[in-house]
């Protein structure tokens, strides 16, 4: 079994290269008695305070931000429009708020725990595909936020899927228009899943 990586991976200061850097890497929990996880097929980098797509925009610190000026390698859980909870990685040195927005995952663990989560009876890409469908398929909420990512609850592994430049589709992130000219930096990263299985 592939070991946890260690917190320091997180602290790299480069968050965009960060973000492409997670796709292939399993994000996996143990909620209770079940532990699920995916590889990380999408990604969007969130740059700090310098970044109006950013929450930390500007130095913006809030109990709900306060998680993101920590060191790399912590959850970043929020509630998005009341109804979806949204996975993030705190990334690079404490005071820098960097943050990596995790969109998608491919199940290769715990399917059938996966499966009753989501309500849906077959194995599909679609069940974890979005930010809030990979929360609810590995059962992360609000609890979980602020978590260490070396722990037993919530960890990442790398399991050597070598991905190769072609099969990354990079282009600007999604429902930030408020972001102005922000809005339209090229912080998303989708890997072609479809050419690894």
């Amino acid at each position: 079994m592939a070991g946890k990586i260690p917190l320091s991976y997180y602290q790299e200061e480069d968050v965009v290269f960060l973000a492409r850097d997670l796709l292939g890497k399993i994000l996996v929990t143990k909620i209770g008695n079940s532990i699920t996880g995916g590889i990380i097929t999408e990604t969007e980098a969130y740059a700090g305070i310098n970044d109006r797509a950013s929450h930390a925009y500007g130095g913006r610190r809030t109990g709900r931000t306060e998680v993101m000026y920590n060191y790399g390698g912590m959850s970043y859980v929020y509630l998005c429009y009341g109804v979806h909870y949204l996975f993030n990685i705190v990334a690079s040195k404490r005071e820098t708020p960097h943050a990596v927005l995790v969109r998608g995952v491919y199940p290769v663990i715990g399917w059938e725990t996966i499966l009753c989560r989501r309500n849906m009876a077959i194995k599909s890409s679609k069940v974890s595909n979005g930010p809030g469908k990979l929360t609810k398929a590995l059962g992360i909420n609000l609890t979980h936020n602020g978590l260490t990512l070396d722990g037993d609850v919530i960890w990442l592994e790398d399991r050597g899927v070598i991905i190769k430049q072609g099969h990354i589709l990079t282009s600007k992130r999604i429902g930030v228009a408020y972001a102005g000219d922000d809005a339209h930096l090229p912080y998303r990263f989708n890997l072609q899943f479809e050419k690894y299985i």
